[in-house]
C-alpha cells in the first residue's frame, strides 16, 4: 500500500469529537443525549409501526366490507335472477295453457262444423231426396190431374136438345161444379196439412244439427 492511500485510509476513519481545551467533559449529559435520541428513534418506530399496523386494519376492514358487498350483491342478483326464472317459468305455463285451450276450443269447433257440415249434407240430401220424390210426386199428380180434366172436360152438343134437356143438363152441371169445390177443398186442406208437416219436419232436423 502507498503512503497516498494509507493517509486517504486515515482521514477516512471516524475521529472523536475534539474536547476544547480548559471545558470539563459531562459524559452523563452525553449518555443521557443518547439515550433520548435512541428513545426517539425507537419511538418513531413503534409510531411508524402502529401506523402501519393502523393502515393494514384499516385496508383489512375496507377488504372486508368489500366482500361483504360483493357477497350481497351477488345474493341479490341470485335474488332477482330466480325471480325472473320464477316469472319467465310462470309465463311459460300460462302460455302453454293458453294455447292448450285455444288448440282444444279450435278443434271443438272444427269437431262442430263437419259435425254440422255432415248433418247439412245430410240434410241436404234428404231434402233433395224429398224434393224429388216430391217433384216426381208432382208431376206424377199433375199427370194424373191432367188425365182426370181430359176425362171430365166433355163437350157438350146442346144443340140438339130441348128445354127440358136443357134444365136437366144444366142441374147435371151444377152438381157437377159443386163436386168439384168439394173435392178442392178437400185438395186445399191436404195440401196445408203437407205444408205444415214438411215445415215441423224441417224445425225437427235444424233442432237436432244444433245439438
Amino acid at each position: 500500500m502507498s503512503d497516498t492511500e494509507e493517509c486517504q485510509n486515515i482521514s477516512n476513519r471516524p475521529t472523536a469529537p475534539k474536547i476544547p481545551d480548559g471545558e470539563k467533559v459531562d459524559f452523563d449529559d452525553i449518555q443521557k443525549k443518547r439515550q433520548n435520541k435512541d428513545l426517539m428513534e425507537l419511538q418513531g418506530l413503534i409510531d411508524a409501526h402502529f401506523e402501519c399496523r393502523k393502515k393494514e386494519e384499516e385496508e383489512l376492514i375496507a377488504l372486508k366490507e368489500r366482500i361483504e358487498k360483493r357477497r350481497a350483491e351477488r345474493a341479490e342478483q341470485q335474488r332477482i335472477r330466480a325471480e325472473k326464472d320464477k316469472e319467465r317459468q310462470a309465463r311459460r305455463e300460462e302460455e302453454r295453457r293458453i294455447k292448450e285451450e285455444s288448440d282444444a276450443k279450435k278443434k271443438a269447433e272444427e269437431d262442430a262444423k263437419k259435425k254440422s257440415a255432415m248433418t247439412s249434407s245430410t240434410y241436404s240430401s234428404h231434402l233433395q231426396r224429398a224434393d224429388q220424390k216430391r217433384g216426381g210426386k208432382k208431376e206424377t199428380e199433375r199427370e194424373k190431374k191432367k188425365k182426370i180434366l181430359a176425362a171430365r172436360r166433355k163437350q157438350l152438343n146442346i144443340d140438339h136438345l130441348s128445354e127440358d134437356k136443357l134444365k136437366d143438363k144444366i142441374t147435371e152441371l151444377y152438381d157437377w161444379m159443386r163436386q168439384l169445390e168439394s173435392e178442392k177443398f178437400d185438395h186445399m186442406e191436404r195440401l196445408k196439412r203437407q205444408k205444415y208437416e214438411v215445415t215441423t219436419l224441417r224445425k225437427r232436423v235444424e233442432e237436432l244439427s244444433k245439438l
